[in-house]
């Protein structure tokens, strides 16, 4: 048995496949994962997301604690409310964690992933005994999160008029608080919607109310599928501890400036940085019948070998697609071994859909 969440006899009471995810006992699919895909990418759907950890950091030096903790700057967020993407690496440039920090003025709150949970504490509160700072687990706190095209619109008819009014003004990668909840514009889909922070009792209300609205609960299944088509990486898939994020695609996240910010891992990026990065993230796509699958071999002819990280059927491309970790050098054309047989994939940009649209292009 694992760990359960505030909403766990809600999954139950409407079918739901459980399995263990990262110790909890959570939903993968209450029915078609291929409909649960759709209801996202078509109209809303709402997923319990409350195995995520929640951590508020506060205390005099908590700016400057996690300036050395993140290896994105947290001086970015200017404003009350504003999201960052960041990842957490160690001494060697490695990833331990990616996770979203938000500025909530006289403290930050980070959500960090479920199965990293007991590592990322450890290393925090390590890293903290430096610093005037306190760094809190929120455990008492769900987080639901409301996506697809229509999420924030059938939120707006929970919440009444002047909550509406006030969330409309939301822009992406923003959050504000609203009484006990704290809701931002932030999502692992690729489509737009919201990830509400709020405590327990309150979660199973919300729950009860977006049921009533008729939103259609989801599982992790399309969560996976919707995340990968929106090209968005899964920590232990795509990356790790022995993964730098210049071979993640998520050197975006490294904020070099200004220099002399010191971060964990900066003098190993660096070093990887001026030597060049001998491995890339990329995408794949397969025309053919089939599925790409994580650990497969890709191989790029003169060139060398690499090894998809994650790979699913695409349910809006209506063909697989996969990411795949391959040698600096690749061009628009690869191969995949799948039983013994080379299969041709096409190298792409990513996301693949974003919006609901395709959106890749040939390498």
């Amino acid at each position: 048995m694992g760990n359960k969440t505030v909403l766990y006899e809600h999954h139950q009471a409407a079918g739901a496949k459980i399995v263990d995810f990262g110790g909890w006992d959570m939903p993968i699919s209450y029915g078609s994962q291929i409909e649960e895909h759709q209801k996202v990418r078509q109209d809303v759907g709402m997923f319990d997301v409350s195995h995520m950890t929640v951590v508020d950091v506060s205390g005099a030096d908590a700016k400057a604690y996690l300036q050395y903790l993140l290896a994105n700057d947290v001086a970015k967020l200017k404003l009350p409310g504003k999201a960052l993407y960041s990842a957490m690496l160690n001494e060697q440039g490695g990833v331990i964690d990616d996770l979203i920090v938000y500025n909530l003025d006289d403290y930050f709150r980070l959500v960090v992933n479920c199965a990293t949970r007991e590592k990322d504490l450890a290393w925090m509160k390590k890293q903290a005994e430096n610093f005037c700072v306190t760094v809190t687990e929120r455990p008492e706190m769900a987080i639901l999160a409301v996506q697809g095209p229509n999420a924030r619109e059938r939120i707006a008819e929970i919440v009444g008029a002047e909550k509406a009014a006030v969330l409309e003004q939301l822009k992406p990668f923003q959050g504000i608080e609203l009484g006990n909840w704290f809701v931002a514009r932030t999502g692992y889909t690729g489509e737009d919607g919201v990830e509400i922070i709020l405590p327990g009792e309150a979660a199973t209300e919300l729950w009860q109310a977006l049921l009533d609205k008729q939103v259609s609960p989801i599982g992790l299944a399309a969560r996976d599928t919707l995340r990968l088509e929106a090209g968005m990486n899964l920590y232990g898939s795509d990356m790790d501890e022995t993964v730098s994020p210049l071979a993640a695609n998520m050197g975006w996240t490294i904020a070099w400036e200004p220099q002399d910010r010191d971060f964990i891992g900066r003098q190993a990026l660096e070093a990887e940085k001026t030597a060049g990065s001998k491995q890339i993230l990329v995408g794949l796509i397969m025309a053919s019948k089939g599925v790409l699958r994580a650990h497969q071999k890709v191989i790029i002819d003169g060139v060398g070998e690499g090894e998809i990280t994650s790979g699913t059927f695409s349910p809006s491309l209506g063909h697989a697609i996969a990411l795949a970790r391959v040698p600096v050098g690749i061009g628009s054309d690869a191969l995949v071994e799948i039983r013994k047989k080379l299969i041709p994939v096409k190298v792409v940009t990513l996301p693949f859909v974003r919006m609901g649209k395709a959106c890749y292009k040939r390498v």
